[in-house]
């Protein structure tokens, strides 16, 4: 499954951390990642992902 959401974090980084971890501060702190950089969203999405 966290392939899943490693795939989903690549595309569309919030959808990865929704899925990880729901709506919370990690998912709004994507989500402001990602609208002022692609790369550090896919980054920090990531890094969610993996710590679980």
């Amino acid at each position: 499954m966290d392939l899943i959401r490693i795939i989903c974090a690549i595309f569309l980084p919030p959808l990865g951390v929704f899925l990880q971890v729901g709506i919370g501060t990690q998912f709004w702190i994507n989500i402001l990642l990602t609208l002022l950089g692609y790369v550090p969203g896919i980054i920090h999405a990531v890094w969610v992902i993996a710590k679980k």
